[in-house]
Parts: structure tokens; sequence; C-alpha cells
């Protein structure tokens, strides 16, 4: 922490805010103010008392400005967060929380430079909550992991939050899942991947994001600079706005894992991934089990895996591409000399004996490539691509 040395009578305004704020703490915790809590003989224990001081003076503080807060907007104060102290995770989540909580929370939010991951999911934010915590989303200097999952937000919570988070670049994974984001949110989500370059993961699934909102994404994820994780599971991407996206899809450079599963992507949707995946370079992951595809999409997508060098991880369980689809993307795999592939997940869907005796042939020649099916299950023995998550330290910051 850098620290800038004053004369004796050099205060700043906000010093002696700061200092006002640490005296009304100390009273509150029954000592004068300038007073320390112990004096130790020892010398050279003198500075770490003075820093653990110094410290529980601040959360002190901390803890008051919240106390305050709750009862200016009539909240019921959460006594997890006057527990907090300085650990590096808050989770708040199913508390209830509603937009005065949030309004009550965020000040001391603002003050706290020790959380790195807000856990506020399922507690009725709604867009007044998120309109609450923005301010302190956009100036916190530590927070770099949230997730408002399940807050009701709509188009004016995602709106309130996608602006926090392009005025805060430090922020690197959220989760907006089950939020009622339709269309109009997609534009501000839009934005958000245009501008922020720092996010590496986002989660969009469990909403409501349709055709309009796919065309309206796409563009942006070819543009998008840095976004390495993208889930947009259980959503209505479908038509023109699957194609619209998945060429987006073959734009972009960053992505490594996307699940688009239940979606309603069909057999344009998946000739147009099919095209990505014969230019994309860096998708190692990908979902699309549960999108309404046949056999015909599924030969289409087949022909980006004949030219496909990157792709680990194809999941395409329970569509109704039939054991002929199933053959139709094994012979891509067959016919790729590069490929990368390792699991092919057909879960869900019967196959016959072209499919096993296809797949015997396939093994011989892939021997790492695992194949999953209803008639021969496999354990996939090698790790998925790790979720990606920010560090967290061991122990707070001292």
């Amino acid at each position: 922490m850098d620290v800038t040395m004053r004369g004796p009578c050099e205060k700043s305004g906000e010093s002696e805010e700061q200092e006002k704020e640490v005296a009304a703490a100390a009273t509150a915790a029954g000592r004068p103010a300038g007073v320390p809590e112990a004096e130790d003989s020892d010398t050279d224990s003198d500075s770490n008392l003075e820093t653990e001081g110094t410290h529980g003076l601040r959360e002190l503080v901390k803890d008051t400005l919240y106390l305050k807060s709750c009862r200016a907007h009539g909240a019921v104060p959460v006594s997890c967060f006057l527990r907090q102290g300085r650990a590096p995770e808050l989770n708040l989540r199913h508390r209830g929380l509603g937009p005065q909580g949030a309004r009550a929370l965020a000040p001391a939010l603002s003050s706290n430079p020790y959380v790195k991951r807000l856990d506020l999911r399922d507690n009725g934010l709604r867009g007044a909550g998120a309109e609450a915590l923005a301010h302190a989303l956009s100036k916190s200097s530590s927070i770099c992991d949230v997730d408002l999952s399940e807050n009701q937000l709509g188009a004016v919570g995602a709106q309130a939050v996608c602006a926090a988070l392009m005025a805060n670049p430090a922020i690197q994974k959220v989760q907006l899942a089950g939020n009622s984001l339709e269309e109009q949110a997609a534009q501000y989500l839009a934005e958000l991947l245009l501008a922020h370059r720092g996010l590496k993961s986002l989660d969009l699934s469990y909403n409501q994001l349709n055709d309009q909102a796919g065309e309206t994404l796409g563009p942006a994820l070819a543009e998008n600079t840095g976004l390495t994780e993208l889930n947009l599971s259980w959503n209505h991407l479908r038509g023109p706005g699957a194609v619209s996206f998945a060429r987006g899809l073959g734009a972009n450079i960053f992505l490594r894992v996307l699940d688009i599963s239940y979606n309603g992507f069909g057999d344009p949707g998946a000739s147009a991934v099919g095209e990505a995946l014969r230019t994309n370079n860096v998708l190692e992951e990908l979902n699309m089990s549960n999108n309404h595809i046949s056999a015909v999409g599924a030969r289409s997508l087949g022909l980006g895996l004949r030219v496909n060098q990157t792709l680990r991880i194809l999941v395409m369980s329970r569509n109704p591409m039939r054991s002929e689809g199933c053959v139709g993307v094994l012979k891509s795999v067959r016919d790729n000399p590069v490929s990368a592939l390792e699991l092919l997940d057909f879960s869900g869907i019967q196959v016959h004996r072209e499919f096993e005796d296809l797949a015997s042939s396939v093994k011989a020649i892939l021997p790492g490539l695992c194949i999953k099916t209803d008639a021969g299950r496999v354990e996939y023995k090698k790790d998925l691509l790790a979720v990606w998550r920010p560090s967290l330290p061991a122990s707070a910051p001292k």
C-alpha cells in the first residue's frame, strides 16, 4: 500500500473525513478517539499492534457505515456481512435482500478493499437493486468475480450492471443467469462485449434471449477481444439469430468454451456452426445438446469437423439426429488427420450397428477419443477444460 507522508499540519479533506469516521467508530467501540487499544512494552511488536489496530478500526468503520445505511433504508442488517472481516469472498446468496437491502449494502461494499468474489444470487434485487449496486461495482478496485444470477434484473438491471462493468476493467467473471433478460437487454450485453476487454467469463444461461438477441450478440462476439468462456444455454436462440451468432463465433479469436445447449439452433444453426469451425482455431469445448438438430444438420456440422484442429470436446446429446447423424459426424472426425477431439458425446441418441462398427474403426485411428452413447457408455478420463475463475488468495491482504 502506498503511503504519502504528511507534516503534522498537512491534512487533506479526505483524511479529515476518515479521521471523523475512525473517531466515531472508536467511540462506538467504547474508548476515546485517538487512544490505542493497548500499549505493549515490547518495542518490536508496536508496529504490528498499530497495523492490527488500523485494520480493526477500518472494519469497525465499515460495519458502522453498513448499520447506519440499513437504518436509513429500513433494511435488516445481514449478520454474516458484519462478520466478514477481511475474507476475500462475500457470499450473501438467498438472503432476500431486495432493492432496499442492496441500497443499504452498496456504501459499505464501496469502502471494502478485501472482497474479490461477490455472490448475491437469488436476492430479488430487480432493476432497482442493480442500479443501487452499480456504483459500488464500478468503483471497486478489489472485486473481480460477481454472481447476480436469479435476481429478476430485466432490461433495467442489465443496463445498470453492464454500465458498471464497462467502467471497471478489474471485473473478470460475471454470472447473470436466470434474470429474465430478453432482446432489449441484449443490446447492453453487446455493448459490454465490445467495450470490456478484461472480461473472461460470462454466464447468460436460463434467460429469454431470442433470435433478435442472437442477431445483436453475434457481431459483438465477432469483435470481442478477451472473453474465453460463454454460457448461453437454456435460451431461445433460433433461426436467423442462431445463424448470426454462429457467424460471430467464426470470427472470434479468443473464446475457448461455449455452451449453447437447450436452444433452437436447428439445422440452419448447425450448418452455420460447421462453417464457423472451419475458420475458428481457438474453440476447445462446444456443447450443442438439445438443439433440434437432425441428421441433415449433423452432417453440415461435420463439414467443419473435417478441418478443425482445436476442438477437444463436442457434446451433441439429445438431438433428433438419429444414428445416421451420429455416423455423419463420426466420419468427418475420421477424415480429419489433425483432429484434436478427445470427447464426442451422443448420449440420448439411439445408435445402430453401423455406428458401432465405425466407432471401433475410428478408435483404432484415434485411440485417445472417447465416444459416449447410451448403448456404450464410457468414462471420460481426462479433465474437462477448467472453468475460468479469478484466483482468490489464501488470506486477505494485510
